[in-house]
């Protein structure tokens, strides 16, 4: 059964950082590209960040550029996004996702002073 449970989101100020983690179970990790997105309400599902298979490629939204970084561990089976400088923008739930696989439920992330 395939499997993705995010965690480590919460409320934090303005330019704080949270680091999320996607572990994951069911398929053969480290043959898949890994996405994190996020959404609100208020806005279309966005893709934040990507990596490749072996973790050699990475893409980021103009928005998170330089303050996101997505890494993986394809031991763990596990996918993480470190955010620092956070923006009152970044409020979102965001999930993981491996495409033609499945994706998470999200973790909620708040980004309120």
């Amino acid at each position: 059964q395939v499997q993705f449970v995010e965690s480590g989101g919460g409320l934090v100020q303005p330019g704080g950082s949270l680091r999320l983690s996607c572990v994951t179970s069911g398929f053969t990790f480290s043959s898949y590209a890994i996405n994190w997105y996020r959404q609100s309400p208020q806005k279309e599902r966005e893709l934040v960040a990507a990596i490749a298979s072996f973790g050699d490629n990475t893409i980021y939204a103009d928005s998170v550029k330089g303050r996101f970084t997505i890494t993986r561990d394809n031991a763990e089976s596990t996918a993480y996004l470190q955010m620092d400088n956070l923006k009152p923008g970044g409020t979102a739930v965001y999930s993981c996702d491996v495409a033609r696989v499945g994706r998470g439920k999200g973790t909620q992330v708040t980004v309120s002073s």
